[in-house]
């Protein structure tokens, strides 16, 4: 058992690795690491962003579950709450809009050339990290403690099967994505 343990860990890096320029391609080649097409769905012109995220929330969201059901995975939430989730998603937001990438969308851009992605994202990124690195200790003791809701899940609030809200869920998100492509949008 040891050993199988040694020999999966061994295969993790090599394995992210593929991973991760599997889906910098797949970014690329859906057009999310275009700049064009990030400016025209925050201009709410273009929604390929939107369709690709929904569908790929979709997608994971079944996928786990499935995998979860068959006992193959065993899920371990992150606790999170308020003071998390705000900041982070006005630093997200406020990256977003001024760059016109997402950090997955950034590092794909990189892979295909984008020097602005490069400069501006990807250094952003590192800089952003090191940044909150150096400040964790004091900024665990303050706002990333306020809020905590810890690590419930909306079945375990609801107090039922995940598959109570995975179905409708999906169900729903799936009618948006119709939708938005009868409207083409």
């Amino acid at each position: 058992m040891l050993q199988k343990m040694r020999t999966n860990r061994r295969l993790q890096l090599p394995l992210a690795l593929v991973a991760g320029i599997a889906f910098g391609f797949l970014l690329h080649k859906g057009g999310l690491a275009d700049y064009g097409v990030i400016v025209s769905q925050l201009l709410l012109k273009d929604f390929t962003v939107v369709k690709v995220m929904l569908s790929a929330m979709v997608t994971g969201m079944i996928g786990v579950h499935a995998l979860r059901s068959l006992g193959w995975v065993t899920l371990h939430p992150k606790a999170g709450g308020v003071g998390q989730t705000i900041p982070g998603a006005l630093i997200f937001g406020i990256g977003f809009g001024t760059l016109g990438y997402c950090p997955g969308t950034a590092v794909g851009a990189v892979g295909h050339g984008a020097l602005d992605a490069l400069f501006g994202g990807v250094a952003g990124m590192l800089l952003g990290a090191a940044a909150f690195a150096a400040l964790f200790p004091t900024l665990r003791r303050g706002i990333l403690s306020r809020g905590a809701f810890g690590d419930l899940t909306f079945p375990q609030l609801l107090r039922v099967n995940a598959w109570a809200v995975v179905v409708p869920l999906a169900m729903a998100v799936t009618a948006l994505l119709f939708w938005i492509e009868s409207a083409g949008l």
